[in-house]
C-alpha cells in the first residue's frame, strides 16, 4: 500500500497489546496510520508495541477513559475480552461482564464522541455444532459454552446500537488465530501453541476426545490483513463476516504436522471421557473473499514453521542465555528468565 496516497485513519484498539491486537496494531501503524491502544495488560503486554504506538492499561468497561481515548477516533477494532472457552464455563458471570458489558460500555462511548466505525473480532464459537460445512454466515447458531454466548451478544449490542444511533458495524468471526505471541497460560491454552510447547520439548500432549475433531487453523497475518481490509472496505455495514482459512485439519493432523515441524514425534494422550468440543468446523471464506478481498496466504505448514522458528516461547536454549523478549516484542514467561 502507498502510504502517501491512501488517508490517514486515527484509530483506537481495545485489548490492543494481545495476540492479534499487537499484531493488528503494528501493521497499521506501519502503514501510517495513528493508532491507539487500550489494553488491561492481564494477558497483554506493552512491549510488544511499538513505542510509538500510545497505549493506555486500563478497562474497556470504564466510560470516562473510552471519552479520552476516542477524541478524533475514525476507526475502533474491539478486540478486547476474556477467550477462554473452558474457563467461561466456571466463570460465566465475569465472561458476561467483560465480554459483554466491555461491548456496551464501547458502544455507548462511541455513540458519545462520534465514532465513524467499530469492528468488532467475534469467533467462530458462536456456530457450535453445524449439519453442513464449510460453515457459512447465516448458518443458525448453536453456541455450547459461555465464551461464545457472549461473543453473540456482543454482535447483537453492536448492531443495534450501531444502526439506532447511525456509525457503520461489522464483526468478523475469527476461527482459529496462531502465530508468534500467542499468549499461552498453564491450563487450558489455545492447541497451537500448547501442541508446539509439548512436543517441542518431548513431553505428552493431553487431547480431549478421539482427536479426530476439526478445526480451522487461520494464520495471524491472515487475519490482521482482514481485520485491516475492514476498516476501509465499503458495503460492510452490519455484516458478519467468516475470516478462516478456509481449510479443515483435526487436532490429530495438526500434531502430526507440528511433529515434522520440529523434527519430533508427537505423543499424544487422548482422554476420551472429556469432549473434544465441536466435531468439525471450517470457515467458509467467500463473503470475507468478496466484501474484503479476503486470501489467505499461508497455509498450515508454513505458518508452523514461522510460528516455531519466530516466538521465543519455543527457543529455550536462547532464553537460558539472553532475554529476547524486548528483541522480538513478545512477552516471555519461562522458568530461569
Amino acid at each position: 500500500m502507498n502510504r502517501r496516497r491512501q488517508k490517514i485513519i486515527r484509530i483506537l484498539i481495545t485489548g490492543g497489546a494481545g495476540f492479534i491486537g499487537s499484531h493488528l496494531a503494528h501493521y497499521l501503524y506501519s502503514q501510517g496510520h495513528y493508532v491507539r491502544v487500550l489494553d488491561d495488560m492481564t494477558s497483554g503486554n506493552p512491549e510488544r508495541l511499538h513505542p510509538e504506538i500510545y497505549a493506555k492499561r486500563g478497562d474497556v468497561r470504564d466510560i470516562p477513559t473510552l471519552w479520552s481515548l476516542l477524541q478524533g477516533v475514525d476507526v475502533v477494532y474491539h478486540l478486547a475480552a476474556l477467550v477462554s472457552v473452558p474457563a467461561s464455563i466456571l466463570y460465566p458471570r465475569d465472561y458476561n461482564d467483560v465480554n459483554v458489558g466491555g461491548t456496551v460500555s464501547l458502544l455507548e462511548a462511541c455513540r458519545d464522541v462520534g465514532v465513524g466505525r467499530v469492528i468488532l473480532a467475534s469467533s467462530a464459537t458462536i456456530y457450535g455444532n453445524q449439519p453442513v460445512q464449510p460453515v457459512k454466515e447465516d448458518a443458525l447458531p448453536a453456541p455450547s459454552a459461555p465464551y461464545a454466548v457472549t461473543k453473540m451478544a456482543a454482535e447483537q449490542y453492536l448492531f443495534t446500537m450501531g444502526a439506532l444511533v447511525g456509525f457503520e458495524t461489522v464483526s468478523l468471526r475469527i476461527f482459529n488465530a496462531y502465530g508468534p505471541g500467542q499468549h499461552l497460560p498453564p491450563t487450558h491454552g489455545p492447541v497451537i501453541p500448547y501442541l508446539m510447547q509439548q512436543i517441542s520439548q518431548n513431553g505428552s500432549a493431553i487431547v480431549f476426545g478421539d482427536g479426530e475433531q476439526t478445526r480451522d487453523f487461520v494464520y495471524i497475518d491472515d487475519v490482521v490483513q482482514a481485520l485491516a481490509a475492514a476498516g476501509v472496505a465499503p458495503n460492510v455495514d452490519r455484516q458478519i463476516i467468516n475470516i478462516g482459512s478456509g481449510q479443515e485439519r483435526s487436532i490429530n493432523q495438526a500434531a502430526e504436522t507440528i511433529g515434522e515441524v520440529v523434527g519430533k514425534g508427537p505423543r499424544l494422550l487422548h482422554n476420551r471421557e472429556k469432549s473434544g468440543g465441536t466435531e468439525r468446523l471450517v470457515a467458509d471464506i467467500a463473503k470475507a473473499q468478496v466484501l474484503l478481498d479476503y486470501r489467505p496466504r499461508i497455509q498450515l505448514e508454513a505458518g508452523l514453521k514461522m510460528l516455531y522458528r519466530n516466538d521465543p516461547l519455543f527457543k529455550k536454549e536462547t532464553v537460558r542465555r539472553i532475554n529476547t523478549a524486548k528483541k522480538l516484542g513478545f512477552a516471555l514467561w519461562s522458568n530461569g528468565v
